[in-house]
């Protein structure tokens, strides 16, 4: 049997830029395609709290997803992402 490393996160937006997260973390999904070590990363939302993204990766294990926190194309989303960024619930 393999073991796997699965993160499931909340990231919280500031408000009314729920929808720019969104748009960053699913180009972080198109991303992370060819990376042979990331099984699935799934990106979701609930109306109710349009503010809120939900991220469920599955890695090859924990040194792969740390592995692909350095990737410059992922890196830029970071970046990107930061000033809109409230705070991660994982």
């Amino acid at each position: 049997m393999m073991n796997k490393f699965c993160k499931f996160s909340k990231l919280q937006a500031t408000k009314g830029n729920g929808d720019q997260l969104l748009k960053l973390l699913l180009k972080a999904s198109k991303e992370l395609e060819p990376v042979g070590n990331c099984f699935c990363y799934i990106v979701g939302m609930d109306p109710h709290e349009p503010d809120a993204i939900y991220v469920y990766d599955v890695w090859k294990n924990e040194a792969a997803h740390n592995d692909s926190l350095k990737l410059p194309a992922v890196r830029n989303l970071i970046e990107a992402a930061g000033p809109i960024l409230d705070r991660l619930l994982a």
